[in-house]
């Protein structure tokens, strides 16, 4: 019975680990969000929002580190359980990133991407 208890524990630590940012999916932002913009504020507007992601998906990734370690080391996901998974801000920022680039194709706004 204990066995059984621990293999769960194991299974439910693994499973909520955080994920990398590279296999997060981004959020469907539309893309008249930004369609009204001119090429110039579109394009300082995806340079700020390449740098958040940036920024996210750094911390993101240490979290998935984080939680890889602590797994292995105590069997518990410690960045996920101590709140470092930005999942959430990730694909938020990613589904941005690609709204802004797909105004900028619409609008023609050639050789700011």
């Amino acid at each position: 019975m204990k066995i059984r208890y621990a293999m769960l524990a194991i299974l439910l630590a693994a499973t909520s680990c955080a994920k990398r940012p590279d296999a997060i999916v981004p959020v469907d932002i539309p893309m008249a969000a930004y369609t009204g913009s001119s090429c110039q504020s579109l394009a300082s507007e995806l340079v700020k929002e390449q740098e958040k992601l940036a920024a996210v998906s750094k911390v993101q990734n240490d979290a998935a580190t984080g939680d890889a370690v602590g797994v292995f080391l105590i069997g518990v996901p410690t960045a996920s359980t101590f709140g470092g998974d930005k999942e959430g801000d990730v694909a938020v920022a990613k589904g941005k990133v690609q709204a802004i680039q797909n105004a900028m194709r619409s609008k023609n706004c050639a050789g700011q991407q």
